[in-house]
């Protein structure tokens, strides 16, 4: 459950990410206060949030097994470990 949830918190701090490098490009101190007013970091958590619900969204619509599969655990058979499998 560890990485979904680092996974989340990477979606998330990607406009971030992507301003930082701005700045950096653009030679203005990354780490300066007024580098990062409320009015920039405003709408930055606004997409980050748009971002991580709709990355959450894609995740439950296209992801996991087809519909009407049937998950066959792994199991022992005829003394080796066979793999999980979807029919």
């Amino acid at each position: 459950m560890i990485r979904p949830l680092f996974t989340e918190l990477g979606i998330f701090l990607i406009p971030f990410a992507v301003y930082a490098l701005f700045l950096i490009v653009s030679q203005n101190g990354v780490t300066l206060k007024s580098s990062w007013p409320i009015r920039v970091v405003g709408p930055l958590a606004f997409v980050a949030l748009l971002l991580v619900a709709l990355s959450l969204v894609l995740l439950a619509q296209f992801s996991g097994a087809p519909p009407d599969s049937t998950y066959v655990p792994a199991h022992i058979e005829n003394g080796r470990l066979v793999p999980g499998v979807e029919k």
